[in-house]
């Protein structure tokens, strides 16, 4: 018990839980702009899923770790272009449109796989991100390792929180769009295209979403398997709610997940005679807590889930 308050252990752990809240804080950005508009987007899970396998596909042909990242990110793009086209233009259910998405793209995602690199007995591998070393601040006792020794894409995860905040409470975008998403109707009157606030936060949110999944095969791990991504769309659907769709709370949100989850993989190499299933369960049973005991008192967008047709 004694090695758990180790230095060496801490700082694994802290420098573990920025890394796997990573994608966490992309992908709940991404669906915080959604919600924001109105439109819950369930195809998160599948859109994060394609965005590791483009990014990983791309990465191994161009040997270009940022191709990669402008793959995942581009092919969220456009699975949030669909999921507007359904929802916006046909004004089809986002229920039913969004697990479609997530069955279309998961399912996609292992054909091209299948398809391109096919059944090897070796997986295909790529050279993955190394962590971005921040000169002189990395070295710094104890925080260096856990604040400046990080992954690109990591820092590029924090820098997008702040700037998420600014344009959701800062900017007459963020006010248009925080409008749509409460009152279309009134947003209309005043001249606010409600169909294309809500193109346009989608596919913003879409783009957010792959390139969180292009963290999982381009900086956590270097190569692409068919679970890689693990439900973490469904959990930052759950820490939207948590965040109460303010992006500064994603981030801290994110990083209580995230520690919970380098928690349950620290845990497993130490010699407690627990089994490791338990571990790997910790996110999950975290994530129906929230909705539990959360989700019944959130501050939803009025208009989230609601269908709106100009008369």
């Amino acid at each position: 018990m004694n090695n758990f308050f180790t230095a060496s252990f801490l700082v694994g752990l802290f420098a573990s839980t920025i890394r796997m809240a990573t994608p966490l804080i992309l992908a709940t950005l991404g669906e915080s702009f959604s919600e924001r508009s109105g439109i819950l987007n369930l195809g998160i899970e599948g859109i994060m899923i394609f965005g590791a396998l483009a990014g990983f596909v791309t990465t191994y042909f161009t040997h270009s770790l940022w191709f990669g990242v402008f793959a995942a990110t581009f092919s969220g793009f456009l699975f949030g272009l669909l999921m507007a086209f359904l929802v916006v233009t046909l004004g089809l259910n986002q229920h039913v449109s969004g697990l479609g998405i997530t069955i279309f793209a998961s399912g996609l995602a292992y054909y091209v796989y299948r398809a391109i690199i096919g059944s090897p007995t070796i997986p295909a591998t790529i050279k993955a991100f190394d962590t971005l070393k921040i000169p002189g601040l990395w070295k710094i006792p104890f925080l260096g390792p856990i604040l400046f020794d990080q992954y690109a894409l990591t820092y590029i995860a924090v820098i997008l929180v702040i700037v998420s905040g600014y344009i959701f409470f800062k900017t007459s975008f963020g006010l248009s769009l925080r409008s749509v998403g409460e009152n279309p109707e009134a947003a209309d009157a005043v001249g606010v295209d409600v169909y294309k606030m809500r193109y346009i936060a989608l596919m913003i949110g879409g783009a957010l979403m792959g390139m969180s999944g292009a963290f999982f095969t381009l900086a956590q791990f270097n190569m692409f398997i068919f679970d890689i991504v693990a439900g973490r769309g469904w959990v930052a659907i759950a820490l939207v709610i948590f965040a109460n769709w303010i992006p500064s709370r994603v981030f801290w949100g994110a990083l209580l997940f995230g520690g919970v989850d380098a928690l349950g993989l620290r845990l497993q190499g130490t010699a407690i005679n627990i089994p490791f299933q338990y571990f790997l369960m910790m996110p999950y049973i975290l994530t129906i807590i929230v909705l539990i005991f959360i989700a019944r008192n959130a501050s939803y967008p009025s208009a989230l889930l609601k269908p709106y047709r100009r008369e």
